[in-house]
């Protein structure tokens, strides 16, 4: 599972990096988004970047995912969305501070997941039965 911080101007595109994250991504959020503190979120970027920030954030949320950090850092790559998005490694000094924030913190107000909750698409070919269909594209690097 991977940690993403995701820091911006204003909620609205806050929602859109998320659903970004989710659908151009191919991300599954394994949590639901959580309010963090914006000071917070900045001091924790500016440490993993080991610089200043230009803009400071007027909101924040973090989340986990259920990929991997790496596979997570490929696909946040990919896409652009309105907010800076950050993937925390547990190498960092900031993950465990995050991490344990997370689990008190209000969800994230406007969240509405946009990806079905059962195992994958559903083939309706079979007669009287469903099948559910897996799709691990994603994550076909990892097996050998």
């Amino acid at each position: 599972m991977a940690l993403i911080l995701v820091r911006g101007e204003n909620n609205s595109k806050l929602l859109s990096a998320i659903a970004d994250i989710e659908k151009h991504g191919s991300l599954y959020l394994v949590t639901t988004p959580k309010i963090i503190d914006a000071d917070f979120a900045d001091s924790l970027v500016e440490q993993i970047l080991n610089s200043k920030l230009r803009t400071k954030s007027s909101v924040a949320t973090a989340f986990f995912v259920k990929e991997d950090t790496t596979l997570s850092i490929i696909q946040v790559k990919k896409i652009h969305p309105p907010a800076h998005v950050v993937v925390v490694s547990d190498e960092y000094e900031g993950y465990n501070e995050l991490a344990e924030i997370l689990e008190y913190a209000k969800p994230f107000p406007g969240y509405n997941s946009h990806k079905a909750r059962n195992d994958g698409m559903i083939d309706y070919k079979i007669m009287g039965k469903k099948r559910h269909i897996k799709n691990d594209k994603l994550n076909s690097y990892t097996r050998g």
